[in-house]
């Protein structure tokens, strides 16, 4: 089903543009919520005339993110774990610790936004991207250090 988002949507494209989604999930969360539209020949046109309006909240939305990167670029998130003599994690660092770390910190950032591939099991200092806006991924710095005893 063809469907013309109200706002942006992640996985799907931003506001305005008309995206192709299965039957159900346009039918039982999209319409529903207001996050999207039927892509009808008066719907088009509506969004056509409303298309100057959407082009400044993007520009607003994309400068928000971008201010945003810039302040994540130099952050350091030191975290402090348990080591055995290898300098391995007797555990792992997860997108919740990094999370929890930044938090202490005062940056509020959310769990989808942390692009860990997998969680870190060893001791160093790692590069973790962090989506703030489509195609905006600053890269804060993750220190794993042992644990003082």
């Amino acid at each position: 089903m063809k469907v013309i988002l109200n706002e942006t949507i992640e996985s799907l494209g931003i506001i305005g543009s008309e995206v192709d989604v299965a039957n159900g999930y346009a039918r039982n969360y999209l319409l529903p919520q207001g996050k999207a539209m039927a892509a009808t020949p008066q719907n088009r046109r509506k969004m056509k005339d409303q298309r100057k309006k959407i082009d400044l909240q993007i520009a607003k939305e994309r400068k928000l993110a971008e201010e945003m990167a810039e302040q994540l670029k130099d952050v350091v998130c030191k975290i402090s774990a348990k080591v055995s003599t290898e300098n391995k994690l007797y555990g792992s660092i997860t997108i919740r610790d990094i999370i929890n770390t930044l938090d202490k910190q005062d940056i509020k950032v959310e769990k989808r936004m942390v692009l860990l591939k997998a969680p870190i099991k060893e001791v160093g200092s790692f590069k973790v991207p962090i989506r703030v806006y489509t195609e905006v991924e600053p890269e804060i710095t993750v220190e794993i250090v042992p644990e003082e005893e």
